[in-house]
């Protein structure tokens, strides 16, 4: 009896806090359906059907909108073209950590100096990397962005995958060496295809940083390269702020990330939880 008032308490707690993480994509979802006078006149929880009559034509406008469109487009490219990008270079990078010990400096010195570089606060750089990219004239590029979204997230890709390769027997690579097979073709062969689930959450983590990457996108993405975060500050014209259009944005930004994370739960999971479980 005491444990299944535990389980219901558990289980109401569970649901409130979901509830309360729930509430503003709620609350986005209903600013998007409303009509622009129903924002400000809807009373309650703003249930629609309810409360209000709702209609696409918020989405609609919002889509039809070339900068929206070129947002989108911009978010998605540099985001795929980062993550794609930091775990191709990252992952050998992380096995080498992993695999071979270096005595000047030793592998856990050089792993702790990737770690400082992705603790490094942002805005310390936006200077420099502004310079550097007027230099190079890639101001308002994609491959600016690009580039700078691999800097800041090559170190978290490193040390994500390198305790991946840490977490795998080592005797299934000696075995392959026994049998003839080079380091690269062990590498490529064996540890890739067990160490598939944590590239997989590797990937799809560093895809959530790019997406919402915000600093950056504002100081080198003035009008070409501007992606979604950038068009969700700028829904100020001279009558306000248009919260309509501001939760339409909203959607756009969670709703790409939000389904690639659902279609590959399962190797987040096995991802996240690898080699944490031995014997």
């Amino acid at each position: 009896m005491r444990r299944r008032s535990l389980a219901i308490g558990y289980g109401l707690v569970a649901l409130c806090v979901a509830i309360i993480w729930f509430m503003p994509l709620y609350w986005a979802m209903s600013l998007s359906l409303r009509r622009p006078a129903d924002t400000f006149t809807v009373a309650g929880l703003g249930i629609p059907f309810v409360h209000y009559r709702p209609t696409l034509d918020n989405w609609a406008t919002e889509l039809r909108v070339p900068e929206s469109r070129r947002a989108l487009l911009n978010s998605t490219v540099i985001s795929i073209s980062a993550s794609l990008l930091a775990l191709l270079i990252g992952t050998p990078a992380a096995y080498a950590l992993a695999r071979f010990r270096y005595r000047r400096p030793p592998n856990e010195d050089i792993t702790m100096w990737f770690l400082s570089q992705r603790i490094l606060p942002p805005i310390a750089t936006v200077v420099p990397f502004l310079l550097i990219m007027s230099q190079l004239r890639l101001l308002d590029t994609l491959l600016s962005l690009i580039l700078v979204n691999i800097t800041f997230n090559l170190p978290f890709a490193i040390v994500i995958m390198r305790q991946a390769f840490l977490d795998l027997p080592v005797e299934l690579e000696e075995a392959a060496l026994v049998d003839g097979a080079s380091y690269f073709s062990a590498f490529l062969n064996i540890s890739l295809r067990l160490a598939a689930p944590a590239m997989a959450a590797t990937l799809l983590i560093v895809f959530a940083f790019s997406w919402n990457e915000f600093l950056f996108a504002l100081t080198l993405g003035t009008l070409n390269a501007r992606t979604i975060p950038v068009l969700m500050a700028g829904a100020v014209d001279t009558r306000g702020i248009q919260f309509w259009f501001v939760a339409v944005r909203t959607l756009l930004a969670i709703i790409p990330p939000t389904i690639i994370a659902l279609l590959a739960q399962r190797y987040i999971v096995q991802g996240l939880t690898f080699g944490a479980v031995k014997g």
